[in-house]
């Protein structure tokens, strides 16, 4: 219903344009010189039809659950009232699908379904009100807008302040978002740390968490050395990989092969980027750990399937066009009087590459490996399938070890209690592996500044 309604607002939207162009044509036919073009009046007349129903659906999209909850909360029994906060959310969910007409487990008692219809009707009715006061306001808006349209009225500053103001707003959006992440990982970590303390954490070398409830601190081992090392155990090989291979396919490309081959084999390089994780995961666990579980045999030396090297592997297959097309975009970007300069000086074109080309694009490329660090540093699936699960530390990349990435997801799966410290190690994981990468991108951009020197 909700992309139903959005849709017929921006039909409405369309229809209001129509009408302020035509009423702005009219104005201008009777001799009248207007102050912007015809289409901004036609805009503004869509902006002030269609943005306050809108952000009236909005307001009416975030309140009204929780206005619903709270009067359908005051209809319950009083008996009630002392239930704490989690059987009351428990509670409410029942009622919630009880009011959708989905059923649930259990015998249903008179006054949840009373609460459900009670529910039931204030939705409703809330749809109702919501709707009619979205047509008040569009029909009012496209009404005293359409009759302003004037030789007096700016519309073109009207509607490029309103442009501005949403660009902003689209703007902040990314920035409360990643505000929001923030403090909800600090929120939840620092709820862990009242549990476990700090140095335990960052500096402890066993990972053992006991998945009891007690919350009295003595239900677990959370050392993080463990998980960090084979994190950066399994980033390493895959940087290994991907940046001799990237960094020399990117040389390939900008200094070496033909415009047509370079057309066909770069778009192929960077499908590689877009081959969801999971199916990486399943070719690591399929084909490469047997493979180099066999090669080891042969060789004499103990591979297992499931080890940092296969998962270390496969990432770096996977990040090889991030290495190669980032490079391949900075080095192409060097002057080409710098390479005219060192061929004229009688260098040759490998001389040239060595001593010119990489030297003036080298901020450029660290910053390509810093970000294809970040993104080995993050991934998820390829370890969850190919690392195995093996929080030692040890140095044998043969081994299976266990990653942040992979913890995470092993403290989340499963029915358990989210107030107790075995849940909430993964806010205190999350946070940790935020700000590493967070620091990785940051020294890349930082990097990628310097290689904007301007080459005369």
């Amino acid at each position: 219903m909700n992309l139903v309604l959005i849709a017929t607002v921006l039909i409405v939207m369309a229809l209001a344009y129509q009408v302020g162009l035509s009423r702005s044509r009219a104005v201008a036919n009777g001799g009248v010189r207007l102050h912007s073009r015809p289409g901004y009046y036609g805009v503004l007349v869509a902006l002030w039809c269609g943005l306050p129903a809108l952000l009236l659906f909005g307001v009416w999209f975030l309140l009204q659950d929780a206005i619903v909850d709270t009067l359908v909360i005051r209809q319950l029994p009083v008996e009630l009232a002392n239930v704490s906060e989690r059987d009351m959310q428990v509670l409410m969910r029942r009622i919630g699908a009880l009011a959708s007409g989905q059923g649930v487990s259990g015998e249903v008692q008179a006054y949840e379904m009373a609460a459900a219809q009670q529910m039931a009707r204030l939705e409703s009715m809330g749809r109702l009100a919501m709707l009619a006061s979205m047509a008040v306001v569009a029909v009012v808006g496209l009404v005293v807008t359409q009759r302003r349209i004037s030789p007096q009225l700016r519309a073109r500053n009207h509607v490029e302040h309103v442009i501005t103001a949403l660009l902003a707003m689209s703007s902040g959006v990314a920035i409360l978002t990643t505000v929001g992440i923030v403090l909800s990982l600090v929120g939840e970590a620092l709820h862990f740390f009242r549990y476990i303390s700090p140095a335990e954490f960052f500096f402890g070398t066993v990972w053992n968490p006991r998945f009891s409830t007690s919350g009295t601190g003595q239900q677990g081992e959370f050392g993080l050395l463990p998980l960090l090392w084979g994190t950066l155990m399994v980033s390493v090989i895959a940087l290994l990989v991907a940046i001799p291979l990237g960094l020399m396919t990117a040389i390939y490309m900008a200094e070496y092969a033909p415009p047509w081959l370079r057309n066909v084999a770069k778009p192929i390089i960077e499908v590689l980027a877009g081959i969801p994780t999971i199916v990486y995961g399943f070719f690591a666990l399929i084909v490469i750990g047997p493979f180099l579980s066999m090669l080891g045999d042969l060789i004499g030396i103990n591979i297992r399937a499931t080890s940092a090297l296969t998962a270390g592997l496969v990432m770096g297959i996977m990040i090889i066009p991030f290495v190669s097309s980032l490079s391949d975009d900075i080095i192409t970007q060097v002057p080409k009087s710098l390479r005219d300069g060192a061929l004229g000086l009688g260098a040759t074109k490998s001389e040239m590459i060595r001593q010119v080309v990489l030297p003036a694009a080298l901020p450029g490329i660290v910053g390509a490996f810093l970000l294809a660090a970040s993104r080995a540093i993050g991934e998820t699936m390829i370890v969850v399938l190919a690392a195995g699960n093996n929080p030692v530390l040890h140095a044998n990349p043969f081994e299976a070890v266990s990653t942040i990435t992979v913890t995470i997801v092993n403290q989340l799966t499963g029915d358990m209690d989210f107030s107790s410290p075995q849940s909430l190690v993964a806010f205190a994981l999350g946070l940790t592996l935020f700000v590493i990468t967070l620091g990785l991108n940051v020294i890349a951009l930082v990097v990628v500044r310097k290689y904007r020197q301007q080459y005369e």
